[in-house]
């Protein structure tokens, strides 16, 4: 038997999820407008597709492509809508904003697709081509129109309209360009219409209705009818080409790329938070688009160990907010860890002697017993150097070995040769002093060789 949840809440299935967040977007009166013109959609696409299969036209079919593609942008607007209403949650710590980011790749990669159903319809129709029936062509052409004009110009989109002007320009559009700027050389006035670039979704629904409009005035004079496969392509041609800069744009949001135009300003930003007071270090820098509009980065700050935090992350904050919505930034203190050197008896073949003298080194001691040959060493409670690696000599007592050779130099000057049998028992002299004490470490990388001396050449 399992565990009885007397007060656990019934789970509710995926229809009905998606029916409470219908109701939600439902209820606010800027989405009545956009239902509105989706039921309108839903009856001209109807009569679109009946009519299509009356007149056999594919220029037609894929002139009503479009009108199926304003019915994803008005969803799409819907989404955005109900993306404005929901906050985020501990599961999307970012917001729903990539939701409409992938509404509009998914309605641009369908409007690709539909067009190259198109062209795969028309290659079939070039090897058998039908009668085509020019009784409803032209109604149906201005019929989808005047619709998809007075959608595209009567609601604001906002997610397509932010791709439109943020994605590279379209082939159409570059040639209409060049148009429009001989056009507008001689009459100015239409500068304002023209130029810089017209919207890319009205010049299609223009020139995908021109083409349709030659085709039925070719078909009725010379019952010419491959130029409805002729047009279907070029209408197909020209949809490809429109939604695919778009379709990259938003693919490229989706991947979390940074924007090529803003990596120089915030080349810039980061340049001037390196420079403020207290930051040494500005490393692990990440910035990506979250929605159209809107960047999110994360970012790691070394800083002094008496620098001020929260002043800090305030200066950084304020210089990234600029261009960065969405910013993380995690501070740390600079705080080297100092590796500490042990010192321990060595045993007597560990280094090997060949041929060399040892510098010699004076015995340190405690800070009670100092011997006045040897500099006075740092205090027992201060730490070890700013940087202290495994350097031979360095921050380790030494193992002392204790000198009983007898001298055959009466001024305390040790001269000569050291025999290698007594080398690994007794110590060297130090000059000026006599029997003294030598010094060794217990290091095996140390080099072979710290200095030679000419037998019997006695040392200045």
């Amino acid at each position: 038997m399992g565990t009885i949840h007397l007060f656990r809440k019934p789970q509710r299935s995926f229809f009905g999820k998606l029916l409470r967040e219908f109701r939600l977007v439902a209820a606010d009166r800027r989405s009545w407008k956009i239902l509105l013109f989706g039921v309108i959609n839903l009856v001209c696409t109807g009569f679109l597709l009946m009519w299509c299969s009356s007149t056999n036209s594919i220029a037609l079919t894929a002139y009503t492509y479009l009108t199926i593609f304003d019915l994803f942008s008005l969803m799409t607007c819907l989404i955005s809508y109900w993306v404005t209403m929901r906050k985020p949650s501990p599961v999307y710590s970012f917001g729903f904003e990539r939701l409409e980011v992938l509404a509009v790749f998914a309605s641009t990669v369908l409007a690709q697709l539909g067009a190259l159903f198109i062209l795969k319809e028309s290659a079939e129709r070039f090897l058998e081509q039908p009668e085509i029936h020019t009784g409803r062509l032209l109604v149906g052409t201005f019929v989808a129109l005047s619709f998809n004009l007075f959608t595209m110009l009567s609601i604001r989109n906002k997610p397509f309209a932010y791709v439109s002007e943020a994605a590279s320009t379209s082939w159409l559009q570059e040639h209409v360009a060049d148009l429009s700027r001989s056009l507008c050389g001689i009459i100015p006035g239409l500068s304002s219409i023209f130029l810089p670039r017209m919207n890319p979704f009205v010049l299609i629904d223009l020139a995908g209705a021109f083409a349709l409009c030659i085709t039925y005035m070719l078909i009725e004079i010379n019952n010419y009818f491959a130029v409805d496969t002729a047009s279907a392509i070029a209408i197909a041609l020209m949809t490809f080409g429109t939604m695919y800069p778009m379709s990259v744009y938003s693919g490229k949001v989706l991947l979390q790329t940074t924007p090529p135009h803003v990596i120089g300003q915030l080349d810039k930003l980061i340049r001037e938070v390196s420079t403020l007071d207290g930051v040494l270090e500005v490393r692990n820098e990440h910035f990506w688009t979250l929605g159209f509009g809107s960047l999110a980065g994360s970012v790691h700050v070394r800083i002094r160990r008496d620098a001020n935090e929260q002043m800090v992350l305030a200066h950084v904050t304020n210089r990234l907010y600029t261009l960065v919505s969405t910013l993380t930034v995690q501070i740390f203190k600079d705080d080297w860890i100092r590796p500490a050197l042990l010192s321990v008896p060595v045993a007597a073949n560990v280094l090997n002697f060949s041929d060399h003298h040892i510098i010699p080194m004076p015995l340190l001691k405690g800070t009670d017993d100092l011997n006045p040959v040897t500099s006075t060493p740092a205090k027992p409670s201060s730490p070890p150097p700013e940087f202290s690696f495994n350097t031979p000599g360095k921050n380790v007592n030494p193992v002392i070995l204790l000198n009983t050779q007898t001298r055959p130099y009466g001024f305390g000057l040790n001269h000569g040769h050291t025999p290698y049998s007594s080398m690994l028992n007794q110590g060297l002299g130090v000059p000026g002093i006599g029997a003294t004490q030598g010094l060794r470490t217990g290091f095996t990388n140390i080099p072979s060789r710290y200095g030679t001396n000419r037998i019997g050449q006695p040392r200045p």
